[in-house]
């Protein structure tokens, strides 16, 4: 039996999918992974999985180079015959399961883990992605067996939009996380907030460094860290900007890293002002090591939270919202870890990573 994950990102596959892969070659599965260049390969290959490059620009918008992805998707699939295949994020979703079809693939999946800035953004740009992924999302959907959301309010957009078929959909809590690797972590004696994301508009970093200024008026102890890297692509946040702040010590600045658990050690809570997720896995990762989490009543976001119990939610791109919840944590700091011993507990109820392998294991149909 043959497994192909068909991945954007050679990172996200090791890091997102590591436990899934050693799942299905354990059930006795060869594993493939797909990927979009040789950057750590050896990750994948210590896994146990094969790895294939095929080159994918995932933030391009040159057809012809996304024509010539699927043909060689699809010559891939003819050699290897596969009995199920994988993708996630638009691309591989797309042209993954329109390969997959045209190969005969007895079971074809696809996993949504975030509608991303064509479906976030009001530019004239982005709508006009929007139109054109709309049109590939259904033709790769009616070549799909299932396809997976992490959250009901994707799922639901997709289905009224007319996008996919509801007996198509299935729901999964994420990519899951494994509660080995990040586990509770002391606090730090002051009081710390973190963001973890790339520096993107959409991710709401704009809030959290405007929240940030605020508070650090009134409680100049309080820290704020940031770990993530300018990408410089679309909905990107220039480094000049970034720049103010740190210069005014308002955050504390961290370029991207593989090991990225120490991080939630050095914060007493976690901010994720984000604008609209699949499930955010950085604030599963927070939740796992026992941080309470401030993030959006957005979709994707407000799954992650019991408001008052676990963090809480605060509106889309409202700032004083922000600030406000962020000064509470800083006037009652001790309210963190009591806070944060919910989340965890919260965490292992709906997010460890076994759990949610089983459900992408029947999903999938591997036996």
């Amino acid at each position: 039996m043959k497994f192909i994950l068909i991945s954007p990102k050679n990172r996200t596959a090791y890091n997102f999918r590591g436990d899934l892969i050693k799942e299905i070659i354990a059930r006795g599965y060869e594993v493939i992974v797909i990927g979009p260049n040789k950057d750590n390969v050896e990750k994948i290959e210590e896994l146990g999985a094969r790895f294939v490059e095929i080159h994918v620009n995932k933030n391009g918008v040159n057809p012809i180079e996304d024509l010539r992805y699927q043909k060689a998707l699809y010559k891939l699939f003819m050699q290897e015959k596969p009995d199920v295949t994988l993708g996630y994020t638009s691309k591989p979703v797309i042209y993954g399961a329109i390969a997959a079809k045209k190969a005969n693939v007895p079971h074809i999946v696809s996993m949504v883990t975030g509608v991303g800035y064509a479906f976030t953004s009001q530019s004239k740009k982005a709508k006009a992605i929007k139109t054109i992924m709309s049109f590939l999302y259904k033709k790769a959907f009616n070549c799909a067996d299932k396809v997976i959301f992490q959250n009901t309010d994707d799922k639901e957009q997709f289905i009224n939009e007319g996008l996919v078929d509801l007996g198509k959909c299935e729901i999964v809590n994420g990519s899951g996380v494994n509660m080995q690797r990040f586990h509770p972590l002391p606090f730090p004696e002051e009081t710390t907030f973190f963001m973890l994301s790339r520096i993107m508009n959409s991710k709401g970093v704009r809030e959290y460094l405007s929240a940030a200024k605020t508070v650090k008026e009134l409680h100049p102890e309080v820290r704020f860290l940031l770990l993530g890297a300018c990408e410089g692509i679309q909905d990107s946040i220039g480094p000049e900007e970034l720049k103010k702040y740190t210069d005014e010590g308002i955050i504390t600045h961290f370029g991207e890293t593989e090991n990225v658990p120490p991080y939630y050690g050095k914060c007493s809570v976690y901010v994720l002002p984000s604008y609209r997720e699949g499930t955010p896995r950085t604030v599963l990762e927070a939740m796992a090591t026992a941080r309470p989490i401030i993030t959006t009543d957005a979709p994707g976001c407000r799954e992650t939270v019991i408001d008052g119990k676990t963090g809480y939610l605060v509106p889309v791109k409202n700032v004083n919202a922000l600030a406000e919840k962020i000064l509470w944590f800083a006037d009652h700091p001790e309210k963190a870890e009591e806070m944060g011993k919910a989340s965890f507990d919260y965490c292992l109820e709906k997010f460890e990573v076994g759990k949610v392998n089983r459900e992408m294991m029947r999903i999938c149909k591997i036996i």
